[in-house]
């Protein structure tokens, strides 16, 4: 068979004020806004993919249905300079057998998880 998709080309989703989340974004994530024409390229890694029940409260709220999970590659530093520019984190952290994960919100109450993926082991 034939490989169909060879990773995830864009996110897409609606935005109360499209320009002031996109600016968000590429601050405090270096994600690109499109404005400059530069194209963010992700690094190699490991992509989960995976629906959820319509009535988890994993996510922000009921309205919110998706929620981004950025690879880090050093979750508490992330967390100190995102702390100190303002983003909103969420006090709650996980330590799991794959990784460490934290959560914060952009503008918009949208939760996204970061995720510190464990290196692995020699």
């Amino acid at each position: 068979m034939t490989k169909r998709i060879t990773g995830i080309g864009g996110i897409f989703f609606r935005s109360k004020n499209q320009e002031v989340l996109a600016d968000w974004y590429e601050k405090h994530f270096g994600i690109n806004s499109m404005k400059t024409g530069y194209i963010w390229n992700q690094d190699a890694g490991p992509t989960v993919f995976s629906p959820f029940p319509q009535n988890t409260d994993y996510f922000a709220n009921d309205n919110q249905q998706f929620m981004l999970n950025f690879r880090v590659s050093n979750l508490d530093e992330l967390l100190a300079e995102l702390n100190a520019e303002g983003v909103v984190i969420d006090e709650k952290k996980m330590e799991e057998s794959y990784g460490k994960f934290a959560w914060v919100y952009d503008p918009e109450g949208n939760k996204i998880e970061l995720w510190e993926p464990l290196e692995p082991e020699s």
